[in-house]
């Protein structure tokens, strides 16, 4: 029975420049000269390193221990001897260091003992834990940890497997889904046990005939009677998760909630290999298939160490004599390296060579005319025009009103733009505003909530002090008593006398001491 689809509002079509690389198969990067191993490669916490300079480490051996839940460890990706365990240039646009770990290669390429889990007969948590130490992340460049993914399995009814790959120049998933159909299937259906699904669809661009045969050859080997290989059309970003969601079920996913609250959860067929690889071979995440293309003599996909040096790694497409930077990722949501010379990553799926040919300057910015091409062509059902007047003039208010966080900055908008307006850097613009103001107010709150601490703290030891010397004075007044009623008759009247003094006394501090505490208990309320 054919799947019945649906649309989502906007999107675009680029030109697909796929042909340049799709046409050969995956080959096997050669060892580099060095690796530099980032300990933060997934949107968590950056891992903590367990290795120091001069150790000597085997390929997949723990460099990196998961910090936090929310985290994910690190390998090495070949055996050699640590050389640098500081920070180093990350693939970033911000140009920030990040602490890595870099390794000598000594050119055996020896695997530590590797041993695949028993993973039927262990508990979910057991399952997941094992996913988090083999460094499994989502691979289709976002990098969250897949074993966070997991752990919400309550309530879900579909698993959506996305290979949709609507970027443009893209096509290691392409050649993935081509080449390794069956271990896909396999991790996949993992995954569906895992979470306990009824359902698993598989999206693929109707650009990509040979990867849609595989996967559903695959599926039938398999005897999978849950899973159905879609084609769905080509329209960019039908990879988002939910422009997929929707063309294959019908759900609008709200700004306001995730995937799971409608019952579905998403991964991407690289990240569904990686699970397959996990837990059937044992092996941890430690390469990635990465296509090289663009201003290049050979384009083409090559399966990389993490921590390969991207220029070493695009050398071997050859890049043209006037080749000026890499971006990495597609052209429409790709971010230009600051070097040519930071690492491959586990979010690395595609480094295009620039150049001024390929990537010329764009045109100078006019004025909006409020034309409303932007909001026809936003996948989010947003109004960019004005979110641009707003971040332009820096009102984040009026631009969180106009759901700004909702914007997947996927560049229809500017793509679309008569007046070459770069909507996309004034949205990425207004959120890191929004994100550092929340950051001061935080720390603003903070300080404010230590600062009247401290003052209640003071007042409280104050009026404890008060207390303190009261239940003495009175003490001493008892005392003062009883030696006046001991006393001969002859000398109690001084005493008497003395007693009286210092009771007046005892009677002061102790009304002072109860004014004080009246005071702090009224500051509390």
């Amino acid at each position: 029975m054919l799947q019945k689809l649906f649309k989502f509002k906007g999107g675009i079509k680029p030109a697909h420049h796929k042909a340049e690389s799709r046409g050969t198969p995956i080959a096997a990067a050669p060892l580099p000269g060095h690796l530099v191993i980032p300990l933060s490669q997934s949107a968590g916490e950056a891992a903590q390193p367990v290795v120091a300079v001069g150790d000597k480490v085997l390929k997949g051996q723990f460099i990196g221990k998961a910090e936090g839940w929310l985290s994910s460890a690190v390998h090495a990706s070949t055996s050699g001897t640590v050389i640098a365990v500081e920070p180093r240039l990350m693939p970033h646009p911000s140009g920030l260091a990040t602490l890595s770990v870099v390794i000598l290669p000594d050119g055996e390429d020896r695997w530590m003992p590797l041993q695949a889990p028993d993973y039927k007969n262990m508990s979910l948590k057991s399952v997941l834990q094992y996913l988090q130490d083999a460094g499994v992340v989502g691979m289709g460049g976002a990098g969250f940890p897949s074993h966070v993914k997991m752990q919400d399995s309550a309530a879900l009814g579909d698993l959506v497997i996305n290979g949709a790959e609507c970027e443009p120049y893209i096509t290691c998933d392409d050649r993935l889904m081509r080449e390794r159909a069956g271990e896909i299937i396999a991790g996949s259906g993992i995954i569906r046990d895992l979470l306990q699904v009824k359902r698993v669809l598989i999206g693929i661009e109707d650009n990509k005939p040979e990867a849609i045969a595989a996967m559903q050859a695959a599926v039938e080997a398999a005897g999978e009677t849950t899973f159905s290989v879609v084609a769905v059309p080509t329209l960019y970003p039908a990879g988002g998760i939910r422009q997929l969601i929707r063309v294959l079920t019908g759900k609008e996913v709200p700004v306001d909630q995730r995937s799971t609250d409608l019952g579905i959860q998403c991964f991407n067929v690289g990240t569904a290999l990686s699970v397959w690889r996990a837990l059937n071979l044992g092996e941890p995440v430690v390469s990635r298939v990465v296509t090289l293309t663009g201003n290049v003599e050979q384009p083409g996909n090559w399966e990389a160490l993490i921590g390969t040096p991207m220029n070493e790694l695009l050398a071997l497409a050859r890049p043209r004599a006037d080749t000026d930077g890499v971006i990495m990722g597609g052209p429409m949501m790709g971010i230009p390296m600051p070097a040519c010379d930071v690492p491959v990553t586990k979010g690395s799926n595609c480094l295009i060579a620039r150049s001024p040919t390929l990537f010329p300057p764009p045109p100078p910015e006019m004025p909006c005319i409020r034309c409303g091409a932007c909001a026809r062509a936003c996948p989010q059902e947003l109004q960019p025009f004005e979110l641009y007047w707003w971040s332009r003039a820096r009102q984040f208010d009026k631009a969180r009103e106009y759901h700004l966080s909702s914007c997947i900055e996927c560049g229809c908008c500017a793509y679309v733009c008569p007046a070459n307006i770069p909507l996309v850097q004034y949205f990425r613009f207004s959120k890191s505003e929004i994100r550092a103001a929340a950051r001061e107010q935080k720390m603003a709150d903070s300080a404010r909530a230590r600062f009247e601490f401290k003052q209640f703290r003071a007042e409280r030891e104050k009026a404890e002090k008060a207390e303190k010397l009261a239940r003495a004075a009175a003490a001493q007044a008892a005392k003062l008593a009883a030696e006046r009623d001991a006393a001969p008759e002859g000398e109690s009247g001084a005493v008497g006398d003395a007693a009286d003094a210092k009771q007046a006394v005892i009677a002061a501090a102790v009304e002072r001491a109860r004014v004080q505490r009246a005071e702090t208990d009224s500051r509390d309320a």
